[in-house]
């Protein structure tokens, strides 16, 4: 898909969905075969966008604004049979979908899917007066639920890019009719299958999965659907902020840059973001943005430890800081993480924290406030993994494992370092109760001052390090390395019924009914979870419903029924999951009591 010189740009979802629509029956049919030859289409860069290079004769060219793709006029192809041909619409459809301006700020904040944690959310009881909805508003959502049953029944791996289209289509419909919430779904849906067609290493298939269910739970309740997707800033008064850390971006979709958690007098987290098209190398760039205000305090300055007072700022009610022309800003004191008010982050139980975040991550995208997924750890590394004061012990793990970002790199290093005692922010991973994946840390340096570093921005070495014999802060609750204990595990019949889901997200309808077998729902009566054992014999019925008529003729398919029984088993598998994950990070004495 790219040369040395360039990378395709994000193209908007009406775009990629339009060009197929150009398409005559006859080249429809073969739009996923030229989908897959054009990644291979060299990439070069033009003065106002890229051209891509199908033949000696043939070539298209996307001219970019903002960075991406935003108008079909944008999208030229050479060709005679242009613009109702192969090679545009197969360049557009390879892509990767913009980020759409109401998601652009939440990019980078563990919202995105790209990032994988996608355990689906438990619909919210329904209310008893339903609003109504408009004639437009009802067709959108009919459409929304025809084109994610399809993809459901397709699966990955039938799922090509006319579904993929199709679902775009009905997301910009559900979008003009007001439907946001569901709309945006839809769009990451597509462009996770977008994801899983190109092999990214950034796609995980439970991330897929979460948003399926979100969708399916969505056109079903009107009230779900028809709430708001974005949320506005509002002007406040000043704000002092205690800077925490700095978080890379990249994401799948092309968009890269730096966010930065900060700590309000209030004890809650704000967020200051510059996200925009680009690569890793931009996400370095982006950390040295200066705090909108003019006091020339640099993102990655303020998160580390640096502090700042904002006069005039607009916040978002989900903790969100935006700019403006009157904003202002000047410079204040930081504070450590083991100075107030930082510190109290730590304060709080590991198993409370965890039930905090499992909480959030439940709640709907828009409505979640920023930084409710991280975890504030204190503990010591041993030969088992990472033993948590009052907590369990944990694996450490990299919340991006792409080679340019060294997360994985300084996570090694620490872990190299038996009876290093270590304050962490992590962010939980909602179906691993034996790790979670590290975002930054602090320890005790060779001068016996505290030593902090953003792990996806600086890459560490051995000097930055003590020797165990020079570290002297222990957290309370740990009198040395618990060599033996293993990290906490979930049944592994529950991890089974989770791999069922995903089975049928990859497969779909006929693996699901092929891989139909009674073992796994006795295995699962046996460990206590009769719930699931049902909800996996329904879906397997559900997959495998080919009934006949009474002259004996194969009665159609149905399609919603399978796609019900799926989301059923979908949502008890998290339910269960969220409760046995928190059961395992309680302390013994905590449960016996």
């Amino acid at each position: 898909m790219t040369d040395s010189a360039a990378v395709l740009p994000p193209v908007t979802a009406e775009v990629a969905a339009g060009a197929l629509d150009l398409l005559p029956a006859r080249l429809r049919k073969r739009v996923d075969g030229a989908v897959a030859k054009a990644a291979g289409w060299p990439v070069e860069a033009a003065r106002d966008g890229v051209v891509v290079r199908v033949a000696e004769d043939t070539a298209v060219t996307l001219r970019v604004t903002a960075g991406i793709v935003a108008d079909a006029e944008d999208a030229v192809c050479s060709c005679l049979l242009a613009p109702a041909c192969l090679h545009r619409a197969a360049v557009l459809s390879v892509a990767p979908l913009a980020v759409e301006k109401e998601e652009e700020a939440r990019v980078g904040e563990g919202e995105e899917t790209e990032k994988g944690q996608g355990e689906p959310a438990a619909p919210a009881p329904a209310v008893a007066d339903e609003p109504a909805l408009t004639p437009a508003q009802s067709t959108a959502l009919d459409a929304l639920r025809g084109a994610v049953t399809a993809v459901l029944v397709a699966g990955v791996s039938g799922s090509g890019a006319v579904h993929r289209a199709e679902l775009l289509h009905a997301a910009h419909s559900a979008r003009l009719a007001g439907l946001h919430r569901p709309a945006g779904t839809a769009v990451r849906i597509a462009r996770l299958l977008g994801e899983a067609r190109s092999d990214d290493p950034a796609f995980r298939l439970s991330g897929l999965s979460g948003e399926l269910a979100e969708l399916l739970d969505l056109v079903r309740r009107p009230a779900a659907a028809l709430s708001p997707a974005r949320r506005d800033y509002r002007p406040e008064g000043p704000l002092r902020l205690y800077g925490l850390f700095t978080e890379p971006v990249v994401t799948a979709s092309g968009y890269a840059g730096a966010t930065v958690y900060a700590l309000a007098p209030d004890g809650a987290l704000r967020t200051l973001s510059d996200v925009a098209p680009g690569g890793p190398d931009r996400a370095l760039q982006a950390s040295g943005t200066p705090v909108p205000g003019g006091c020339a305090l640099g993102l990655r300055e303020l998160g580390d430890g640096g502090g700042v007072i904002l006069t005039a700022p607009t916040v978002s009610p989900d903790g969100r800081i935006g700019g403006g022309g009157a904003v202002r800003s000047v410079r204040a004191a930081g504070a450590g993480w083991r100075e107030a008010p930082l510190a109290a982050l730590w304060e709080r139980p590991p198993a409370e924290q965890l039930a905090s975040a499992l909480g959030w991550l439940s709640q709907p995208a828009d409505a979640r406030t920023a930084g409710g997924d991280l975890l504030f750890l204190d503990g010591l590394v041993t030969g088992a993994g990472f033993a948590v004061a009052a907590g369990p012990t944990l694996r450490l793990a990299a919340p991006d494992e792409r080679p340019e970002l060294p997360y994985a790199e300084n996570l090694s290093l620490l872990a190299s370092r038996p009876g290093l005692a270590l304050r962490l922010i992590a962010r939980v991973v909602p179906d691993r109760p034996d790790r979670v994946q590290v975002l930054a840390a602090s320890w005790t340096g060779h001068d016996g001052e505290p030593v902090r570093a953003d792990l996806g921005l600086g890459l560490l070495n051995r000097s930055h390090i003590p020797a165990v014999s020079a570290v002297s802060a222990v957290p309370a609750g740990l009198t040395g390395p618990r060599e033996g204990e293993a990290p906490p595990a979930l049944p592994i019949e529950l991890d089974l019924l989770r791999r069922t889901v995903d089975r049928a997200v990859a497969g779909g309808r006929a693996v699901s009914a092929a891989s139909a077998d009674g073992e796994l729902p006795r295995r699962l009566r046996a460990v206590g979870l009769s719930t699931g054992a049902q909800r996996v014999e329904a879906l397997t019925d559900a997959a495998a419903d080919r009934r006949h008529d009474v002259l004996g003729r194969l009665l159609p398919a149905d399609p919603r029924g399978f796609a019900l029984a799926w989301l059923a088993t979908a949502v008890y598998a998290a339910a269960a999951t969220e409760s046995l994950l928190l059961a395992a990070w309680t302390p013994p004495d905590i449960t016996a009591n």
